[in-house]
Parts: C-alpha cells; sequence; structure tokens
C-alpha cells in the first residue's frame, strides 16, 4: 500500500473520530494547553500523551492527545527544530496534526476537521 493509499484509509477509518479530536483539539487550545496540538496514532504501546480512542475492531488504530510542547520535552521533535515544526504547522482551528506511526515508519499529517 503506497503513501497516499494509507492516508486515505487512515482518513476513512478516523473519521467517525474527528467530532472527538477536534473537540479535544478545542480543549488544548481553549485551555491555553498549547497552541500546537497533535494526535499520536498507534498500533502499539506508546508513552506520549493521553489515550482518547483506544482501538478496537472498528478501528485499529489507537490516538493519543499530545502537544508540541511535550514532543520537545520527549526529544521527539529537537528543541533547534521546534521553529521549523511551527512554520509548517497548519490552522488548528481546521486542521488535526496527526502523527502516524505505522509499519511506513513515522510522519506527520494534517486531516481537516
Amino acid at each position: 500500500m503506497s503513501e497516499i493509499e494509507q492516508f486515505i484509509a487512515l482518513e476513512k477509518q478516523l473519521k467517525p473520530y474527528k467530532k472527538i479530536l477536534g473537540q479535544a483539539a478545542d480543549v488544548i487550545l481553549d485551555q491555553h494547553v498549547s497552541k500546537y496540538p497533535i494526535f499520536v496514532v498507534h498500533q502499539q504501546e506508546i508513552a506520549v500523551g493521553i489515550q482518547l480512542i483506544e482501538a478496537d475492531k472498528n478501528l485499529p488504530w489507537s490516538v493519543n492527545a499530545s502537544t508540541l510542547e511535550e514532543f520537545v520535552t520527549k526529544n521527539i521533535i529537537f528543541m533547534e527544530k521546534s521553529q521549523d515544526f511551527i512554520a509548517g504547522y497548519k490552522n488548528p482551528e481546521t486542521n488535526l496534526c496527526l502523527f502516524v506511526l505505522s509499519e511506513l515508519g513515522a510522519q506527520f499529517i494534517y486531516m481537516q476537521r
């Protein structure tokens, strides 16, 4: 499966959960936790963020809510690269920032809310 095919499949699988992810992003933004919410989409145990969605028979992915600040603290994004990340970060009011961990590796993907 190509990267594009994987993204389309992932977007389709996550579609029923967009509202939950959007609400979580709004809480992170409204409570001034961070200007940069990140949702970690994974299929294995991971110690990043707070679990929002647990994988089940309908969705093979778990989703955790995190932030740029946690990614920097845990050295997933190095401090010196954080400005590059911020420069490319899309408006969180209209997009969800996903950090997808899959057999293709780890990548950031933006999905419209």
